[in-house]
């Protein structure tokens, strides 16, 4: 068995050997909602919930994948801060990685891991760029220290040390000190995913879970319902 390095003692765990039973009760078609916002809507009550008794960190968390131009995958983990028929709101760098990768593909993946709850939410779509007055509407309801964390960051390139980050933090500090309004930076802004699929997965004994998908009829605003085998 492979050790951590040649002079620590602690041998980590088996992978293989890592199992945890899932819940008997799953989901049936007929109990969920018409629609998949409305479904969504639902978990997330129920995630909140989970996360107001301790038993979740941050329901809103999500996954985001996606490619760039020569189809080469990348992941990283982003807060939901809107969500509602229209889609999956995020807001980021638009000169950051996934910024680029959104131009040369738009279409994306998103995966609400809710573990504890042993449930999933798979979405896959298109992100579309929020307009600048939703952008400006979400940024002045960011505690100060992220507004100007959203200027000092040069999202996804390489710097040379941390105190190079601070120090560009600690200038913008002293040009906009609390209570002074800051100005939107106009290389930020949000994304909405429009879903076209969403996947509903509630773990089960015996590793088979319910998988329950949505699927946009083409041409249409409705919506197909399929189950699909674990």
């Amino acid at each position: 068995m492979a050790r951590v390095n040649a002079s620590d003692p602690v041998v980590p765990p088996e992978p293989a050997a890592m199992r945890r039973h899932y819940r008997a009760e799953g989901i049936t078609p007929d109990a969920l909602a018409a629609d998949p916002m409305t479904q969504f809507a639902r978990w997330f009550h129920d995630a909140a919930r989970a996360e107001d008794q301790g038993a979740l960190y941050e329901p809103n968390a999500m996954v985001v994948a996606t490619a760039d131009a020569e189809g080469r995958p990348s992941t990283r983990t982003v807060l939901l801060k809107a969500y509602d028929d229209r889609g999956f709101v995020f807001f980021t760098n638009y000169e950051s990685r996934k910024a680029a990768d959104i131009t040369a593909h738009p279409y994306v993946s998103l995966l609400f891991p809710w573990h504890p709850m042993a449930r999933q939410v798979i979405v896959s779509g298109t992100a579309l760029r929020t307009g600048r007055d939703e952008t400006a509407a979400y940024f002045r309801t960011r505690p100060h220290g992220s507004q100007l964390g959203a200027w000092a960051s040069p999202q996804s390139t390489v710097i040379g040390s941390r105190t190079e980050l601070d120090s560009s933090y600690a200038d913008l500090e002293r040009r906009y000190p609390e209570g002074e309004q800051v100005p939107v930076p106009p290389h930020w802004g949000g994304y909405r995913v429009v879903p076209q699929s969403v996947e509903f997965w509630q773990g089960r004994e015996n590793r088979l879970h319910d998988r329950l998908r949505y699927v946009r009829e083409p041409g249409s605003d409705g919506w197909r319902l399929e189950r699909l085998a674990p």
